[in-house]
C-alpha cells in the first residue's frame, strides 16, 4: 500500500535541495537523465508492452492505446524535450520588477520563484512523465505524479531511469516521485495534501479535471479538455478551410487541440460543406449535424443528426458536430458557450472578422486561418509542456518553465522602519 504522505514529505524535503542547486548542475543532471532514458528504452518499452496488453484485455479504443503505447520515437521524442528544455532558460530567479522607495529607504524586488512541490494527475500518456518532471527540475520544484492504472508499469520503468541518473550525478532521487497506487481513494487523498504540495495539475479527460476541481484543497490549473472549433466564415477561402480542417481533426484523433466542433457561416454552407464532408471521409470521420447541414448533407454515409449533447462534447475520436450559424456574432456566441475555451479559429481572407473572431472568442488560443493542432507548447518555443491551461489564473494556454514559478518579493534596508 502506498503510503501517501511519505511521499509527499520526501518530496517537501527535496525542494530546498532542489533551490540551492545551481541551473549547470540542473543541465548536467538532465543530460545524464536523457543517456538513462535511452540506456534503460527496452525495459520501458517492455514494461509499455504489458501495460498495452492490459488496455487491449479491457477493450480499451484505439485511441487509448495509441496514448499509452511507447515506440522508439516516443522515447526520441522524450529525450528531445528534455534536451529542448536543457537549452532553455530558467525563468527562476528572474527579476520582474523593481522599486526603490527613498523615503521609507527600502529596495523592492520581485522575482520568479519555484513553487515548491508540484503534483501532476495524468491518464494514459506514459511521455507526461519524462515531460512533467524536466520542467518541474529545470524550474527547481519537485514532482509527485499520479499516473492512471493503466500505465503504471511504464511510468514506473520511466522514473526509475530519471532516479537512476539523479542519484549518479549526486542529486536527490527524491526529486521525482512516483505514486503507484492507482484507487480513487488515493488520487483524492493526493488532492488534499495542500500540507506538502503547494500545486496541482491534472491532464486528462474533462471528467479527470472536473473530478480534481471538486475534491482538491491544494490550488489547481485546470488543462487539457478541448473540444475546439474551426469556424468557417462567409468570406472564407474554401480550399484553405478543407485543408485545414481535414488537418485539425485527422491528423491526430487522441489530442486535446484536435478540431472537434465545425461552425459553417448559412451563406457558404451549401458550397463548402460537401468538399469538408469529401475530405473528411478519407478517414471515415462521422459528422453530425444540426438541421440545415443536415439537410446539405443528408443520404449520405457517416451522417447524422446532431443532439445538443454533441456540440458540447470532445470526441477524442474520427467524429465532428456541425453547426450552421447566420452571423459571425452567433458563431462567436455558439464556440463561447460550448466550448471547453482551450483552441478556436477562424477561416476567412476578412481581416477585420478574423480579429473581432480572435477579440470576442473566450479561450486560451486563438487562430486566423490556421489548424488548432499548434496548440503546443513545442511549437510555441516553450519546449515540452506541462499541460494546456484552459482557466485564467496564473497561466493560461500552453504551460512551460514560466508557469511553473510563481513570484516573491525581495525587500533590502539598512534598518528601515516605517514612517
Amino acid at each position: 500500500m502506498t503510503d501517501l504522505n511519505l511521499i509527499c514529505e520526501k518530496a517537501a524535503a527535496a525542494k530546498r535541495e532542489l533551490n540551492a542547486l545551481s541551473e549547470e548542475k540542473i543541465n548536467a543532471a538532465l543530460k545524464e537523465c536523457v543517456v538513462s532514458i535511452k540506456a534503460h528504452a527496452e525495459e520501458i518499452k517492455a514494461a509499455n508492452l504489458k501495460d498495452v496488453k492490459h488496455a487491449r484485455e479491457k477493450g480499451l479504443s484505439d485511441a487509448f492505446i495509441d496514448r499509452l503505447t511507447v515506440t522508439d520515437a516516443v522515447i526520441d521524442s522524450i529525450t528531445c524535450g528534455i534536451e529542448e528544455i536543457i537549452a532553455a532558460k530558467s525563468p527562476v530567479g528572474k527579476v520582474l520588477y523593481t522599486y526603490f522607495n527613498e523615503k521609507q529607504g527600502i529596495r523592492v524586488v520581485k522575482k520568479a520563484v519555484p513553487f515548491g512541490v508540484v503534483g501532476i494527475i495524468f491518464e494514459s500518456r506514459p511521455n507526461v512523465t519524462a515531460d512533467a518532471f524536466a520542467l518541474c527540475f529545470k524550474t527547481a520544484n519537485a514532482v509527485i505524479l499520479k499516473g492512471g492504472s493503466d500505465a503504471i508499469a511504464t511510468n514506473a520503468a520511466i522514473v526509475n531511469a530519471i532516479k537512476a541518473a539523479l542519484t549518479k550525478v549526486g542529486v536527490t532521487a527524491d526529486a521525482v516521485n512516483l505514486i503507484e497506487d492507482s484507487s480513487r481513494e488515493t488520487a483524492t487523498a493526493f488532492m488534499k495534501q495542500d500540507k506538502y504540495v503547494d500545486l496541482l495539475i491534472p491532464r486528462g479527460s474533462a471528467q479527470l479535471i472536473k473530478a480534481t476541481v471538486a475534491n482538491a484543497t491544494v490550488p489547481v490549473i485546470e488543462t487539457g479538455a478541448g473540444n475546439c472549433h474551426v469556424y468557417v466564415d462567409e468570406f472564407a477561402d474554401e480550399d484553405k478551410a478543407v485543408k485545414v480542417i481535414f488537418n485539425a481533426k485527422t491528423q491526430r484523433y487522441s489530442v486535446c487541440n484536435a478540431c472537434e466542433s465545425l461552425v459553417i457561416h448559412e451563406k457558404i454552407l451549401g458550397s463548402v460543406l460537401p468538399k469538408i464532408y469529401g475530405k473528411l471521409q478519407e478517414k471515415q470521420v462521422k459528422m453530425y449535424c444540426d438541421e440545415k447541414s443536415f439537410a446539405v448533407l443528408k443520404g449520405k454515409e457517416n451522417v447524422f443528426p446532431a443532439t445538443e449533447e454533441d456540440f458540447y462534447t470532445e470526441y477524442g475520436a474520427a467524429e465532428i458536430s456541425v453547426k450552421t450559424v447566420s452571423d459571425l456574432d452567433c458563431a462567436i456566441e455558439h464556440i463561447n458557450k460550448c466550448s471547453t475555451h482551450h483552441s478556436e479559429s477562424i477561416i476567412t481572407e476578412n481581416k477585420a472578422r478574423a480579429a473581432k473572431f480572435m477579440n470576442d472568442v473566450d479561450s486560451a488560443v486563438v487562430y486566423d486561418n490556421s489548424s488548432t493542432r499548434f496548440s503546443d507548447g513545442f511549437l510555441f518555443g516553450l519546449g515540452a509542456e506541462i499541460g494546456i491551461s484552459t482557466q485564467k489564473l496564473h497561466a493560461r494556454g500552453p504551460m512551460g518553465l514560466e508557469a511553473l514559478c510563481t513570484t516573491k518579493y525581495f525587500v533590502e534596508g539598512d534598518g528601515a522602519v516605517r514612517k
